[in-house]
């Protein structure tokens, strides 16, 4: 690889560069979006929280009350926000430009906020220096604002990049691809760069010739009002490549580098210190840190609340069994959760049966096992209750990929390629698939495949707002009543 000044190429990729530039520029850099951002959010929820408070004061009292109370509750709400949103990297102007997600985003950080406040308040006992229509009004008033700022940042960034108004630093392009580099000069352009001049880098040159191109584009860079170099090269060549750095680390320029070929794949991976290494992130779980949390809180939550609420039908349940058949109350049977873990999966029984070996029958239509009252209790998908135990152990979640027993997960999982992907969050008590139809015996390849393209579109797809989706849907299903037998 060696390198060949832009003038050398007859000029050819300057004039593109000089046709993109835009006439007028925004006095703000795209380097800038996030910290703007920021700065709005601050001032958003400081101003809704103090307002919020001194308008229902006023209403209430006739005088404005304690204005240093509620900066300082402003204060709390804005600290704990921010961080939130900034710990996962929403200000980044790619996730800005995402309306939908960032919508989704911010209302699950301000409710885990306040969830949070209420929790702490309520522990403290300082309910007595709060007053809740004031905090009411402060929560919907500050998600209104902080949704219309997204609307605001996203069509605010659209034009700016399309329209190229950044403003920028002066910078020269040193490649070694032309078709690289026309990709990459209108994307500097919208980013606020201004492209002074252009160096390609074709490979196939002599050592000497090596030398003299590195010492023109120094001499070039000396001196000029240049204030970034950006290399864009194949990591492949490093040694040429590395010959070039070393020329420019005789200059007091920031030198940075976008990587083509397979090094850019790798190196656009989200990546971390570990110790003094870096180390690259190659596949991330399904649910970040902060998603299985609220996924954890509500799945305790709503098990809790359903056993308190269904203590009488799960007494009847147990009562109605032990007259029904003999047998125990309960079917235990071991199961595929998370990552593969085996379980003990509770449900009322239904059956004459308890099978949990190698080999087990699915339950099908007009089935002699199933008892007078198991009919019944598989219909209404009461039997399926006490799985809220296993919800509450961990074991389960109220929303998921329904668990299967061992002996067909081996069974499934040779007829499936991507089957085990199914394991990547804990299993549910209901799910996408569920909602979508897909509950009773998999006689064929065909449905097992078809479940299991629900089971993958949830994982890949999760959101608060899709499991509250199918909880609402589920009992819409359970009145169907659809394959259930």
């Amino acid at each position: 690889m060696n390198f060949v000044k832009t003038s050398e190429l007859g000029g050819a990729v300057a004039q593109p560069i000089g046709s993109l530039r835009p006439q007028r520029k925004w006095p703000i850099s795209y380097d800038a979006v996030s910290t703007l951002a920021i700065s709005c959010d601050i001032a958003s929820i400081l101003t809704c929280g103090i307002l919020a408070g001194i308008l229902y004061h006023l209403a209430a009292f006739g005088e404005p009350g304690e204005i240093f109370h509620y900066i300082g509750t402003s204060t709390v709400v804005t600290v704990l926000f921010v961080s939130v949103m900034k710990s996962r990297d929403l200000y980044n102007p790619v996730e800005l430009l995402d309306l939908k997600t960032q919508l989704r985003n911010v209302a699950a950080a301000w409710v885990s906020v306040f969830l949070f406040l209420f929790g702490a308040v309520f522990t403290l006992k300082l309910g007595a220096q709060f007053s809740r229509v004031a905090m009411f009004s402060f929560a919907f008033a500050g998600l209104g604002c902080l949704a219309a700022e997204r609307v605001v940042y996203r069509n605010v960034l659209s034009r700016g990049l399309n329209g190229q108004k950044f403003s920028g630093r002066n910078a020269v392009l040193i490649t070694d691809n032309a078709a690289v580099a026309g990709a990459l000069v209108p994307m500097l352009l919208k980013h606020g760069f201004h492209l002074d001049r252009q160096f390609m880098l074709p490979p196939h040159e002599p050592d000497r010739r090596q030398q003299e191109v590195i010492a023109d584009i120094i001499d070039y860079l000396r001196g000029s009002d240049v204030e970034e170099v950006i290399v864009s090269a194949d990591l492949k060549q490093w040694g040429d490549l590395n010959k070039l750095l070393s020329g420019l680390r005789k200059l007091p320029l920031p030198v940075n580098l976008i990587p083509v070929g397979a090094a850019s794949d790798i190196l656009s991976r989200p990546s971390h210190m570990l110790g003094n290494s870096v180390c690259i992130e190659l596949q991330r779980g399904p649910l970040g840190a902060f998603d299985r949390g609220i996924k954890r809180s509500i799945d305790v939550c709503g098990a809790l609340a359903g056993l308190v609420l269904l203590i009488p039908l799960l007494v009847i349940t147990a009562v109605m069994i032990k007259l029904d058949s003999p047998g125990p109350v309960f079917f235990r049977q071991r199961r595929c959760g998370f990552n593969g873990r085996q379980f003990n999966i509770f449900k009322f029984r239904t059956m004459t049966v308890l099978e949990d070996g190698a080999q087990i029958s699915q339950a099908e239509r007009s089935d002699l096992r199933v008892t007078r009252l198991g009919k019944w209790l598989r219909r209404s998908s009461i039997d399926e209750l006490p799985q809220l135990f296993n919800v509450l152990n961990g074991s389960m979640s109220l929303i998921g990929p329904r668990p299967h027993a061992v002996a067909h997960d081996n069974h499934f999982d040779k007829l499936v390629g991507n089957y085990a992907f199914r394991h990547h969050v804990k299993p549910g008590l209901t799910g996408w698939a569920q909602i979508h139809g897909c509950r009773g015996p998999t006689p064929t390849v065909l449905e097992i495949r078809r479940r299991v393209e629900y089971d993958l579109w949830y994982i890949d797809n999760w959101s608060l707002r899709l499991d509250l989706q199918i909880i609402f849907r589920t009992a819409f299903e359970v009145m169907r009543g659809r394959n259930a037998y």
